[in-house]
This record gives C-alpha cells, structure tokens and sequence, in this order.
C-alpha cells in the first residue's frame, strides 16, 4: 500500500466511532482527499495486527474492480468476509450503485463487519442517507488541506515564532509567502507542492470543475425524475459568481438579476451547488434577537484554489480569501458558524462549540486608525464575556487591545489559537 501523508486530526475522527454498528461515511468535495482517508484508517487498524481480521478495499469509479451492480458489490464483500474475527469494509465512491444502500444495510446486519464509505456529492449520497441507512451511520465531514496541513503536505514546519517555515533541506520559506500561495492554489492534496506551477493548478482545476459540474450535480439530473437544472453554462455562471461573491450577503435575487434567471431558478442552483461540497451557506444570527434570519446568508468555497481559477487568478480579493481561509479552519475545528449582526453592525463569525462561544473578525490590515475602529467597533456593543478576536494578515499590534486578542493570520491558521 503507498506511502501516504498523515492527516491525524481527521483520521481521529473518523476512528472514533470504528468497531460500532454505525456506518462511517466520508464526505466531501471531489479529491480533497476522501479515499486517502480510507488507506489510512485501514493502515491504521491493519498496524494493531489483530490476528484473524479480514479487510476489503474497493473503489467503484475503478472499472477493474469488476462491481457493475449491487449483486456484484454484494458478492464481492460477502467473499471478503473472515470467519475468525472481524471484517473491516472500504468502499469508496458507494453512490456510483444504484441499491448500494441495500448492499450496506444487509452486510451490517448479516456479518461482523466495520464498514467505511466515501461520496463526493451530497446531492447523490448525504442527502439520502438517513433515509437509506435508518439513521444507523455517522458522516465524517472531510475538507482540502487546512494551511498547517498545506505546510506538511509541502514538507515544512513552522519555527518557534511560526515566521518561517523550515524544510527538510534547503532554504527556509518565509511563513507569509507561503500563506501567500495557500490563499491562490487552496488545499487540494494532489496540488500542495511548492513546485505547483498555475498552469498545472489550471489543468487540474479545469478537470476538476468539468467532474463535479458534468460527472456530478449535471449527470444527476438527468437521471432524476424531477428535474430541477437544466443548464450546464448557468451551472457554471452561478457557481463563478458565488465564487466571486464570498463573504457577501447573497440572495436568489441578486443571483437571477446577475445571471439572467428567476429567483427560484437560482436558488435550485446554488442549493446543487452547496449539496456538492463546492460552497457552505453560512446563515446571519441576531445576536440582539438570538435567532438564525433568513434571509440574505453568506456563501464561502471549500476550496480557494476553485475560486481563483474561476476568476483567472486575479491578484485581488486577498481580505475575503483569508476571511475564507479563517471560516474553513473553523469549521474543521470543530466549531459551528454564523455570521453576526448587531444594530447594524456585523461580526464576521460567531462560533459555538462545546457550550463555548467566541467572536472572530477577520481583517487584511488595521493599521490605520479607521480600519481598527471598524473592525473593533461591533466587540464594542457586545456586553458579555465571550472570546473576543480579530484575524489581522498584516502588520504589527499589541496581542491585546481592550480585552481583543490579536492574532496574526499565519498564526492562527498554523493552529496557535
């Protein structure tokens, strides 16, 4: 089996739950590394050396695996079944069978066996499985790199006060220049290498949107009996303008009146697009009212390589690229988002975990007096003892000002927060 790069945060994850009855589903965007995570977890059990386990791989958008059918996928897992202890199941790319559902339910019942799955596309498989697997599964939510993962993924290690990243052999890299180009190319495992050139990031892009858009969410639709797309070229507009659009306020509205379609055209879209792992809606909280509104959410990417491809990589936009960056790295740990308003006023992130909140702004400079005051302003009209933060790219400030904490971007992305 190849050698692959640790991921230990997301394979604790995934192993917590091993050895129950539930299903673990890996989820996420196209390649950002789902089947890697299966070798991994399997590396990691194969390691214990359990005599009499059995253990079954099986990717189902390889043609050599010979599964056309739920019979075949059936057949297939029931031969790999051990009779002297457990056997554990990893089958990625479940959703290409139509009745896998079956296949999966009628193994757990029947054999003594620890069963893992990928998908790529919600619309295809999450969407369906409390309905298919009786709420007997667990979704593992998987996404690109984070920057600390990006660093070790290009083989470098943040010095003590995390300026500098250290590689094996070599010159150091400066920790903002490598920042720098995690905000362009994003995360995607098979592009992080400092040697990843934007015409190699554009072809696999290119390939990469073409799967999810075609293969995906469009190839979908026209095997549904209620159809809700009918425009690859509208799918693509959408996409690119939501892409252009991260960290603004959206509406159906502001979609059909940029793209030439109807407010309930546009929403279809975007809701493909979101069930595809490609954006995460992120709804406003009333912090006054405490209510989640309705109206008016935020979109960010999952992956900010897909955005600056889709925009021909132009060199602009680095304040809502990091603001991106900072909602992605929360997410992945493990906090859940909103954006807040306050008479008028917005935080960028109101993060609840555990029974902790806390209050995140992001910002590429304050340096000037009027950027501070606007980015300190809304924490002003917060009367309570909740964690207060602002995620500030450049420039030099006190780590606390007025009971903020100051964090520096490359910091908190390396995980010093």
């Amino acid at each position: 089996m190849q050698q692959l790069i640790e991921r230990p945060r997301q394979l604790k994850r995934l192993l917590a739950f091993r050895d129950t009855d539930l299903v673990k589903v890996v989820t996420g965007i196209r390649r950002c590394g789902k089947s890697s995570l299966l070798q991994l977890a399997r590396q990691a059990i194969e390691a214990e050396d359990v005599e009499g386990r059995g253990f079954l791989s099986v990717n189902l958008e390889d043609l050599e695996c010979g599964v056309k059918t739920a019979d075949d996928l059936y057949a297939l897992c029931k031969g790999a079944m051990t009779p002297q202890g457990r056997t554990y199941l990893f089958i990625d790319e479940v959703q290409r069978i139509e009745g896998w559902h079956n296949v999966v339910n009628s193994l757990r019942v029947h054999f003594d066996c620890d069963i893992y799955l990928t998908g790529s596309n919600a619309f295809l498989l999450s969407g369906e499985l409390s309905t298919y697997l009786s709420g007997r599964y667990v979704e593992v939510h998987l996404l690109p790199l984070s920057f600390e993962e990006y660093a070790t993924f290009c083989r470098l290690r943040p010095n003590s006060t995390g300026s500098l990243m250290l590689p094996e052999s070599g010159d150091p890299v400066l920790a903002d220049d490598l920042l720098d180009r995690y905000l362009a190319f994003g995360g995607m495992p098979a592009l992080a290498s400092l040697a990843t050139t934007q015409a190699q990031h554009g072809a696999y892009m290119a390939s990469l949107v073409d799967s999810i858009i075609v293969r995906d969410i469009m190839s979908r639709e026209r095997n549904a009996s209620e159809r809700r797309l009918a425009s690859e070229d509208l799918l693509r507009s959408i996409c690119t303008f939501l892409a252009d659009n991260i960290g603004n306020r959206t509406s159906a509205n502001k979609i059909s009146s940029a793209t030439g379609t109807t407010d309930k055209t546009a929403g279809s879209y975007v809701r493909a697009l979101d069930d595809a792992y490609i954006f995460y809606p992120v709804a406003r909280y009333d912090l006054h009212g405490k209510e989640i509104l309705k109206t008016l959410p935020k979109q960010y990417i999952a992956d900010l390589g897909v955005r600056a491809y889709l925009l021909g990589y132009r060199p602009a936009d680095k304040g809502r690229a990091l603001e991106n960056a900072v909602y992605l790295q929360l997410i992945a740990d493990g906090w859940s988002v909103h954006v807040g308003t306050l008479y008028g006023k917005e935080v960028d992130f109101v993060c609840v975990r555990d029974g902790a909140i806390r209050y995140v702004q992001v910002t590429e400079d304050m340096t000037s007096p009027a950027t501070m005051e606007r980015e300190l302003a809304p924490y002003k009209t917060l009367n309570d003892n909740h964690e207060k933060i602002v995620v500030v790219r450049t420039g030099n400030y006190p780590p606390d000002i007025n009971g903020v904490r100051i964090i520096m971007a490359r910091k908190f992305l390396l995980g010093s927060h």
